[in-house]
């Protein structure tokens, strides 16, 4: 019975030793012969010292790397290329001259900025705002443009821009003006090319006078812009603004996507890409938002002008305004003006007449033979002057174009005066006595009323006029054939014995 019962426990016993590892899937009665195995073979002295050291070397040898310990490449996300962009904003020089802070520079102070319009209720978010501050510093430097704001961002369906503009320094107008004079006169002589190598039947269809562009400088190309989606992305240049694109952003309703190359598919047609679409709304945005205290600019008054119909197109900075409170800007809209030309029905902010431009083509019509038919001459078109009251501002399905408010009702000695246009969601402007500014956020598209309806396509042309010529007429039958022909037959003998008649006449004669 005793050796039974050590058997059963030495059998247990063993067993218990040839429990195999969760971890490393061996067992203690293995590694414990293995040990003892080394031990014998090496025999080494004071093994008792050693013991734990060789366990552990024998765990080693016993091990096998089920893991490659290289790292993989590991793509940097989007996030990670767009913080080394911005990661270069936070840098500066080592050989940067520190310049006088009392001196004015080219970009304005956007944190102060996004203060009042935090007050309002409107802004970008403190760290976004320096952000962009750094990279409108960053723009102005490496531009060297005379003065350059914040004039808001623009919301797309895959990224959105934020828009920076500036004005035209000295020179700069007339270079942009013999650039686009150059890419016109390439047009011309890439045209004049094609019909020679390659000569069309020419049309005689007339097409309506194009209206030309403004200059650069002047109407809606005063200023130019520069966007990017990100601050510490590349800054691109938008191109000037044209008549036609203006008409034809009115007429669509079309959400941005952030890309500047995407076309824009739409009716009716737009002439150009999201870059021109995107200036387009820009000019409309200004034109009818950009607004400033009544006082702070005054029209610019030259020797020798005379005073048209059109009004002046320039203002300048008033030296003696004094400033307005708050509490009186936020009462009435006459206290708000437009510093910005209205945009006319013609795409332009001063009118031109379309006709004068095609004399020369008419003269050519003349000599090739053709009719010259004029047009009936265009009626010019006004629009309010500049520096004209908010109040005088039509409504828009009846709603109304501004709301007035404090930012604060609980104390209105330091608040500001927050604008709200109504007609373009997301353009607000603030003044708090002497200081003002203008931001558009938002979508960049007009209130549209409850829905948005497209334009009907026009009815289709005629292919050819109406006429007795081309009416259809059902085919003879054989016997009114056969009697038409007789008719023919009977008409040429009369003919022909009358002309016999008169030869035999003459003959006598």
């Amino acid at each position: 019975m005793e050796c039974s019962e050590a058997d059963s426990t030495a059998a247990s016993f063993k067993a218990f030793l040839q429990k195999s590892s969760s971890r490393s899937d061996r067992n203690l009665y293995d590694h414990l012969v293995l040990l003892l195995v080394k031990i014998m073979d090496e025999r080494p002295h004071d093994a008792v010292d050693v013991l734990e050291d060789m366990s552990l070397e024998l765990k080693r040898a016993l091990f096998k790397d089920r893991q490659s310990s290289l790292r993989e490449h590991v793509t940097p996300s989007a996030g990670d290329m767009l913080a080394e962009h911005q990661l270069l904003l936070f840098k500066q020089e080592q050989d940067f001259n520190h310049e006088d802070p009392t001196v004015e520079t080219g970009f304005p102070n956007v944190n102060e900025t996004a203060f009042y319009l935090e007050q309002a209720g409107v802004g970008l978010g403190r760290e976004e705002t320096q952000r962009i501050l750094l990279a409108l510093k960053l723009l102005v430097e490496s531009q060297g443009l005379p003065r350059c704001r914040l004039w808001g961002k623009i919301l797309g369906t895959e990224s959105s821009y934020i828009i920076a503009e500036a004005e035209y320094a000295e020179g700069d107008g007339e270079q942009s003006a013999d650039e686009d004079l150059q890419e016109e006169e390439e047009e011309e002589e890439s045209g004049t090319q094609e019909s020679e190598t390659d000569p069309v039947p020419r049309s005689t269809y007339t097409h309506p006078p194009m209206v030309p562009k403004e200059a650069v400088g002047t109407g809606a190309n005063r200023c130019f812009y520069f966007v990017c989606t990100e601050p510490g992305l590349p800054w691109v240049k938008l191109p000037p603004v044209s008549p036609a694109q203006i008409t034809a952003a009115r007429s669509i309703c079309k959400a941005f996507t952030g890309r500047l190359d995407s076309p824009v598919l739409s009716y009716p047609p737009f002439p150009g890409n999201e870059a021109n679409y995107l200036r387009a709304q820009i000019a409309r945005i200004s034109a009818g938002t950009q607004v400033s205290p009544s006082g702070f600019y005054q029209a610019v008054e030259e020797e020798g002008e005379e005073e048209e119909e059109t009004g002046r197109d320039q203002c300048q900075v008033n030296p003696e305004f004094e400033g307005v409170s708050s509490f009186e800007m936020a009462q009435s809209l006459s206290s708000w003006v437009h510093h910005i030309q209205h945009i006319l029905k013609q795409g332009r902010c001063t009118w031109v007449n379309p006709a004068m431009k095609v004399e020369d083509d008419s003269i050519e019509e003349a000599e090739a033979g053709e009719k010259d038919e004029r047009p009936d001459e265009p009626e010019p078109e006004y629009g309010p002057p500049l520096l004209t009251n908010l109040s005088q501002d039509a409504e828009l399905f009846h709603t109304p174009p501004w709301s007035l408010r404090l930012s604060s009702t609980i104390t209105p000695q330091h608040a500001v005066a927050v604008l709200r246009s109504n007609l373009w969601p997301g353009a607000f402007a603030f003044s708090n006595g002497k200081r003002f500014e203008n931001i558009y956020v938002g979508w960049g598209l007009k209130y549209t009323g409850q829905g948005y309806s497209p334009c009907v396509p026009p009815p289709p042309q005629q292919e050819y006029p109406s006429g007795p010529e081309v009416t259809e007429m059902v085919d003879p039958s054989v016997e009114e054939e056969e009697e038409m022909r007789m008719a023919l037959e009977e008409q040429q003998e009369v003919q022909q014995e009358s002309e016999e008649e008169e030869e035999d006449e003459e003959d006598d004669n």
